[in-house]
């Protein structure tokens, strides 16, 4: 026999599910953006770190040039 009255909380129960997964699916996406952003930063310190050991060999060289 079916209880007809537990049946009365399933379309509360889909929508406490759909927002949880709503909720699941914003906090991937923003831990996702978050790494990313991190990554973005470490390549540009990473390029900025090559790009003053490149002058200062660069400003070695001229400096023995003019020697």
């Amino acid at each position: 026999m079916v209880n007809w009255k537990a049946l009365d909380n399933v379309p509360v129960l889909l929508y406490i599910l759909a927002l949880k997964t709503l909720l699941l699916c914003l906090a991937f996406a923003g831990v996702k953006i978050y790494q990313t952003k991190k990554q973005e930063e470490a390549l540009k310190r990473q390029q900025a770190e090559k790009r003053r050991l490149a002058q200062q060999a660069q400003e070695l060289i001229d400096g023995k040039k003019e020697d």
